[in-house]
Formats: C-alpha cells, sequence, structure tokens
C-alpha cells in the first residue's frame, strides 16, 4: 500500500494538508476557504469526494477557517477534541463531530490516524500520523519543542510535514515585540529551523523519502534559506518546501520493506498530563 500526499497551504495565512490513499483521503486541518480548497484540489487533479474526515490539531483560525462550508458542503465528518472544538467556536452539525482521544487510532477505510498531545498555545493541541499498511506520514507543525512522542513518530514516518517555522536570527533582529518573540521561541509556540534541523539529523529514519517544510513565517523566515540549510543534509531524502500561497505537488509515498527493521530504540515519552491543561490567555496568531 502506498500514500498520496499534497500542501494545499502552509503558513499563519493557512494550513490544509491532504493524505490519501487510491480509495480515501483525509484532511490534517483545513484553514483556507471552501473555494480555494476546491480551486487547488481541482489543479492537482484530486477530488473532494475521495476526503472521507478532517482531523483538527487545534482551535487557531489558520488550521480551522474553511472547516464549516467544507464540512458542510460535501458532508465530510470533524475528528476533534472536546476542548478544541469548545474553544474554536465553529458552528459544525452536531452529527459530523467525531471525537478522538490521542493515542487511539481512528479507521477511515484503509487509513488509520492517531493524534499524539504536542507542546503549543492553544487548549488541546495535536500532532498526527496517518498510516496504511506500513506506510507512515507524520504531520509535525504547531509545535513549541520537540517531545519524545515526536521524536518516537518522526522516527517511524516514510515521509513528514515539519515544521520550519522561523530563523533565530531574524526573528530577534525582526519587528515584533519581545515578548512576542520570546512566546514563538519559547516551549509553547514553533519550531525554528534550528530545532527541525536537529531532529531531521539526528532522527531522521533510512526510509524517509520526502520531508516537507511547513508553517515558514512570513517575516521571520525565507524558503531558499531553509532549502539550502536542509538540503545539505537530505541524503536520500526529499526536501521539499510547503508556499503559504499555493499547493505542493503530489507526493507518492511507497514503503521501502526497511520500517521493521530501522526504528531505533524509543525515547520515553511524557504522559499525557505532562502537557498544558491550557494555553496562556492571549494566543500565538501572529507568526
Amino acid at each position: 500500500m502506498s500514500l498520496y500526499i499534497t500542501s494545499l497551504n502552509s503558513g499563519s495565512n493557512g494550513n490544509c494538508y491532504y493524505i490519501g490513499n487510491d480509495e480515501e483521503a483525509i484532511f490534517i486541518d483545513a484553514g483556507i476557504s471552501c473555494r480555494e480548497t476546491e480551486r487547488r484540489m481541482q489543479r492537482l487533479g484530486l477530488t473532494m469526494e475521495k476526503v472521507k474526515a478532517i482531523f483538527v490539531s487545534h482551535e487557531h483560525s489558520d488550521h480551522i477557517a474553511g472547516i464549516p462550508v467544507l464540512a458542510r458542503k460535501y458532508k465530510i465528518p470533524v475528528y476533534i477534541t472536546d476542548r478544541t472544538l469548545k474553544h474554536g467556536g465553529m458552528e459544525l452539525a452536531q452529527d459530523q463531530v467525531k471525537a478522538f482521544q490521542a493515542y487511539e487510532a481512528v479507521k477511515i477505510g484503509g487509513l488509520s490516524i492517531t493524534g499524539f498531545p504536542k507542546f503549543h498555545d492553544a487548549y488541546d493541541p495535536h500532532s498526527f500520523v496517518v498510516a496504511s499498511d506500513s506506510v507512515r506520514v507524520g504531520i509535525f507543525t504547531d509545535i513549541g519543542k520537540p517531545c519524545a512522542h515526536l521524536i518516537n513518530h518522526f522516527r517511524q514516518c516514510h515521509a513528514a510535514f515539519l515544521e520550519t517555522n522561523y530563523d533565530e536570527e531574524m526573528l530577534m533582529k525582526g519587528r515584533y515585540p519581545a515578548s512576542l518573540k520570546n512566546r514563538i521561541r519559547g516551549g509553547n509556540g514553533h519550531l525554528s529551523n534550528a530545532q527541525a534541523l536537529d531532529l531531521f539529523k539526528t532522527h531522521r529514519p533510512a526510509f524517509m523519502s520526502h520531508l516537507l517544510l511547513a508553517h515558514l513565517s512570513k517575516d521571520n523566515n525565507n524558503p531558499q534559506l531553509v532549502q539550502d540549510l536542509f538540503d545539505a543534509h537530505r541524503e536520500d531524502t526529499s526536501i521539499v518546501v510547503a508556499s503559504r500561497f499555493a499547493e505542493t505537488a503530489v507526493y507518492h509515498i511507497q514503503s521501502t520493506g526497511e520500517l521493521l527493521n530501522d526504528i531505533k530504540r524509543p525515547v520515553e515519552p511524557r504522559p499525557v498530563s505532562a502537557f498544558p491543561a491550557q494555553p496562556p490567555v492571549q494566543q500565538l496568531r501572529l507568526f
């Protein structure tokens, strides 16, 4: 079995990631408009009819803005935690709302989707791994810092969307007030280029074929800088910078048969209780 992946948009102006097989697909987040989602899907030769579910990572508007219209128009169920639903402010039909729990896989046809908690300035934020038989794709964005959960799942992925939000020097020399800079680079903000690169260099499995660098800051990063930084260490992994203005190509992710023999020893994960129960009063929305 194999998976097809694309980023329809990635950035503080909207995030939407497509993962599917030959029969069905899901979105992780849907933060661009229904009309723009349809246009980008059509340009890629993908159909909305194949999308069977939307999984929500957290309640920030750049991840949920398109969900109500998409869900209503295409009768798509929305998988979301209770706290994210409570604080997201979305108007959804009750029968379309589906709860999910951390570490419990949800089956959508031939896809298996597992969420796990992460550090971010939101009420109940989750990352996801989407699997189809032995093929695994991770969606790892909006992360304040790497944790054992992230490391363990990253080590098992044939492909991943990984946040590279900011360049440390650009952030510190930029226009943002000191308080916002400190929150972005703090433990519940976003991953820097350096943090993401260290994760990639240290924990990349030999069978990872594609890495899509995601959620780049408009003001505090540069796509070519990130591309060059990761290309220097890419080895056999194709590096793609996901745009905040357009969709990427569709990438075909296949298993090499090496997964069971190449996973490193697990890192001891933190329990769910170690993650913040709720974010600071003011949430991160400018990045």
